[in-house]
């Protein structure tokens, strides 16, 4: 199939952007929690009316703070599925060379950034806020797929932070601008990284059998569905939090509409947003024409 992107184009567009961990966070870079941290479109509190104008901001930034921890983990398999991709061909294309190294060492810079904020946030909460994985766990199952369905997977992800900062989070005025500034750094780079992994996905569909697509297709939803899985987890670890920073305990039926309306929240934020962009609903039609209308289906459930 015909590239959209070139590595040397990426490449070229990285040199301009370049930033340190050092320039984002620390220092008088500090988050403001009298602030949210994420838009309502992604932390859906207002609808909540059990919950206090003060727990409702408490929800948002412990959303905020699995909304960064979730971007650290899925790194932790990204930056290995890169390298892997860029290594059986290190002396046929200088520019993919170094395309790939590059997007490899900003994921590692992504890792090390959230790693600061997850630190700093630990430092300003008043209370603990448990999380999915442990990530290195989390990445040996992803990575055990398919590696066509991994590059699918990952591509989603990659055209998702940029929907997510385009359209939710850069003209949200409400939000602290701490927190902004490191989507931002973030979404400034992962701009590059959505074009290299359109090219990794499409060379790894080049020259398979139709069962062969088949089989990545197959792995690309079920990785989706051990996403899923964790996501539920993640609300209910949520809720856990919510109640420990809020000193008290929920209703059966606050509960039950907390669950409700999370589980719905997280499965916009990190799989709908992802399934239904474009630009990701392109490369999967042109790999396979029946799994972009499976994915096109299948996505109301996560909107």
């Amino acid at each position: 199939m015909k590239a959209r992107y070139s590595y040397q184009e990426t490449l070229e567009s990285s040199d301009k952007i370049g930033w340190r961990v050092e320039d984002v966070i620390g220092g008088d870079k500090r988050l403001d929690f009298g602030r949210p941290f994420l838009p309502e479109s992604f932390a859906r509190v207002e609808s909540m009316d059990f919950l206090t104008k003060d727990e409702k901001l408490l929800l948002n930034q412990i959303r905020g703070y699995g909304y960064l921890y979730t971007f650290g983990l899925v790194e932790e398999f990204i930056l290995p599925f890169v390298l892997d991709h860029a290594r059986p061909q290190l002396n046929e294309d200088d520019y993919r060379t170094r395309a790939l190294l590059r997007f490899a060492g900003e994921e590692a810079k992504h890792i090390q950034l959230f790693r600061e904020f997850a630190a700093e946030f630990k430092n300003g909460f008043a209370t603990p806020c448990d999380t999915i994985g442990p990530p290195q766990e989390i990445a040996r199952a992803v990575l055990s797929h398919d590696a066509l369905g991994v590059a699918l997977v990952i591509l989603q992800i990659e055209w998702m932070t940029q929907r997510h900062y385009l359209d939710s989070v850069r003209d949200d005025g409400a939000l602290d601008p701490q927190f902004k500034s490191l989507l931002r750094h973030h979404w400034m780079e992962e701009a590059q990284h959505a074009k290299l992994d359109t090219l990794m996905a499409e060379a790894l569909a080049d020259n398979r059998n139709p069962a062969e697509i088949e089989a990545g297709i197959s792995a690309y939803v079920a990785l989706g569905a051990l996403l899923d899985g964790g996501l539920r987890q993640q609300v209910e670890f949520d809720l856990e939090s919510l109640e420990r920073a809020a000193g008290r305990t929920m209703s059966t039926t606050e509960r039950d509409q907390f669950r409700s309306i999370q589980a719905q929240a997280v499965r916009w934020t990190y799989l709908g947003s992802g399934m239904t962009h474009p630009k990701f609903l392109e490369t999967l039609g042109s790999i396979s024409p029946d799994a972009r209308m499976k994915v096109e289906a299948m996505s109301g459930a996560f909107c």
